[in-house]
Parts: structure tokens; sequence; C-alpha cells
């Protein structure tokens, strides 16, 4: 076994290892600040795991990955782009993983609030015991 796949064996099994804390976090812990920390890390995994899944060099391959930007390449051929289009990175889930980290901070931050609220409501920020004083 290369090195190549070893690092991604081991990258993708401590994906999956964040990805059943994170849900044992979500589903199985009564405090609301657990929870929300165990949300952030799953969708870190998933914004992790997306950037993975756009990265062009998998064990295997020779060629190095390449930024994807066409800089200093004045006059293009067909064989140069063609070169560039198997070897670069593709952008998209980098678009969409920076967009994700956005939103993922807009919703932290509102949970966050939303817990402070309930903590100066309830006093208390476990579930079990807003639950019993809801009635």
């Amino acid at each position: 076994m290369d090195t190549a796949t070893y690092f991604l064996y081991i990258l993708v099994s401590s994906m999956v290892m964040n990805l059943a804390l994170a849900l044992y976090g979500i589903f199985y812990k009564p405090h609301l600040t657990k929870k929300i920390i165990s949300l952030t890390i799953l969708g870190d995994t998933a914004n992790a795991f997306a950037l993975i899944i756009g990265y062009r060099l998998w064990p295997g391959e020779i060629t190095p990955s390449r930024p994807p930007i066409l800089v200093g390449w004045t006059h293009l051929n067909k064989t140069m782009l063609q070169q560039y289009v198997s070897t670069a990175v593709d952008p998209l889930p980098q678009a969409l993983v920076l967009t994700a980290v956005v939103i993922g901070l807009a919703v932290t931050l509102f949970l966050v609030f939303l817990a402070l609220q309930i903590y100066r409501h309830y006093g208390t920020l476990d579930v079990r015991e807003i639950r019993r004083l809801r009635g």
C-alpha cells in the first residue's frame, strides 16, 4: 500500500469517526451547548468531505493537482487547455464550502442566541429539565 492510499484511508476513517461523534452528541446529549458544538463538528466534517471530493489527486495518479486559476498564460492552445483541465482542482466544491462556512457561522450564532434566551427564561440548558418545566 502506498503512502497516498494510506493517507486517504486515515482521512476517511477520521471523518467517519467525526461524523459518528457529532451525531451522537446531537441525538444523545441533553445539554444544548453540547448539541451546538456537535452540530458545528458535523458541519465542519461535511465541509471537509466536500473539499476532499473536489480534490483531483487520488491514489494511483501521477500528475500533481493545480489550483483552478489561469494566470500568466497569454496564449492557450488545445493541448495546454486539456492538460490544465485534467490536472486542475474543481473550484465548485471550494465555492460551496465557502458559502457553507458563512451559513454555518450564521446558524451557530442564531443557535447560541436561542440557547441564551432559553437559559434566561428557564434557568437551565438541559433539554430534559426544560421539558419538565414546560409541562
